[in-house]
């Protein structure tokens, strides 16, 4: 990075005196010059661009986006570690609001700062605006090249739902990314914030425990404690252990299961006993989750421990099952159809579905009808639930769009009714409108 920062300021110092000196200076020499600084000169936890590597933000060093892609759970440092979880913990997200080859004596502007949902939308309209050409309504390739790289610019595209295929990025799109990013790190600072907690409470415990053993050790040493000392406190500890021994016990389990199998964090979509629910809050004893109507609900460590916990989040991407039925009747040759744009609509979601779904004939029903069933696998698991559900109206209305066109409708065969015999007539009220 040094040597990188060198060549620049060289090559900008030579530009700088052919200019002085009235040569005429290429336009790629010109722009190559003015460039930005350098991806590794790029820090997070700071919302701006520096020549430096690293910066002092608010007494917390930065890091540079090159060394974070350069981190991985085998090589990062202790020291490093604690860095990130400062930046996540006590920092906000935040956008570039300054023009570096604009800028005076390089003076440097206030960041925009993302501590919110709003705030993030804002933030991506302003992006959006910086960024798009004026009256455009998406953002190109090009124009993110202003910006960086074509490497990076590239790899940027491909973050975007559905922009690999368009090469353009609408503003809704920028917006659910800015806002889902926020997401992210709003429950990865809550995480860390509640681990944080719970070790506190667990360093107290453990304090007050070894403070005790410390205590009748030096008590001991001193000569102070007799054996009838001894004996007294023996029987207090024993008294303390028939009281307190269920919770301790209960302590324990808790400990075990939120620092050695710590099957969620924060945020996450969960399954127990066939409710889901996010995680909103982690404590020694208990957890805290949201219910799909926003109902808190609190379960004890020790009985979460014993259940089965599916965690959506920590899923690969998962699948996903549409059945419809048809009429025993119906072509094959619309089947064959229907089965063909079907796979069709699906190779063109891309970004939504996984190519080649499978379509099967499941069952057949009372001989009139058979049931069908695509079996297909999302682009994403689970944790975004809403999200899922969107994706598979789409798919049921390209469906019934398909089935309308093919004017494929579901009827009953016609039924052979017998009557061998009738009850007698017993009555002889008729109705208003019947005549005698």
């Amino acid at each position: 990075m040094r040597r990188n920062e060198e060549e620049e300021e060289r090559l900008q110092a030579e530009v700088q005196k052919l200019q002085n000196a009235g040569a005429t200076v290429p336009p790629g020499l010109k722009a190559t010059a003015s460039l930005s600084p350098p991806q590794s000169a790029k820090v997070i936890g700071s919302g701006r661009l520096q020549k430096s590597p690293r910066i002092d933000d608010e007494g917390d060093e930065g890091i540079t986006i090159d060394h974070l892609h350069k981190l991985n759970p085998k090589n990062v440092s202790a020291w490093n570690m604690k860095r990130l979880m400062n930046i996540i913990r006590h920092g906000a997200l935040s956008t570039l609001d300054e023009k570096i080859q604009n800028s005076n004596d390089g003076d440097e502007e206030s960041a925009t700062k993302i501590r919110s949902e709003i705030e993030a939308k804002a933030a991506a309209r302003k992006i959006f605006q910086n960024v798009a050409r004026p009256g455009c309504r998406y953002i190109y390739l090009d124009d993110i090249t202003r910006f960086m790289q074509d490497d990076e610019a590239t790899k940027t595209m491909s973050l975007f739902e559905g922009a690999s295929e368009s090469k353009k990025i609408s503003k809704k799109c920028l917006k659910n990314w800015v806002v889902n990013a926020f997401r992210e790190r709003r429950a990865l600072a809550l995480t860390l914030n509640d681990t944080k907690t719970a070790v506190n409470k667990l360093h107290r415990m453990v304090n007050i425990m070894v403070g005790i053993v410390i205590a009748v050790i030096w008590l001991l040493i001193l000569g102070i404690a007799t054996s009838k000392f001894l004996l007294f406190l023996s029987s207090q500890l024993l008294l303390v252990a028939f009281i307190f021994g269920n919770t301790c016990k209960t302590v324990f389990e808790s400990i075990i299961f939120l620092f050695v199998i710590h099957p969620f964090d924060v945020g996450d979509r969960c399954e127990v006993d066939g409710v889901q629910m996010v995680v909103e809050e982690m404590n020694i004893l208990t957890t805290v989750f949201l219910r799909f109507d926003n109902q808190k609900i609190i379960i004890t460590n020790s009985v979460l421990a014993t259940k089965a916990i599916g965690n959506y989040y920590r899923s690969p991407d998962m699948g996903d099952a549409v059945e419809f039925l048809i009429h025993l009747a119906t072509p094959a040759e619309k089947i064959v159809i229907v089965k063909q744009r079907i796979n069709s609509y699906i190779e063109n979601k891309k970004d939504h579905w996984y190519p080649s779904p499978m379509i099967i004939f499941k069952d057949a029903e009372d001989l009139t009808r058979v049931r069908i069933a695509v079996w297909l696998t999302h682009r994403m698991n689970h944790q975004d639930m809403g999200e899922r559900f969107v994706r598979r109206s789409l798919l049921l209305d390209e469906m019934m769009r398909i089935f309308r066109e093919l004017d494929m409708q579901f009827r009953l065969l016609p039924l052979d009714i017998n009557v061998r015999a009738l009850p007698p007539v017993i009555s002889d009220r008729l109705p208003a409108n019947w005549t005698s």
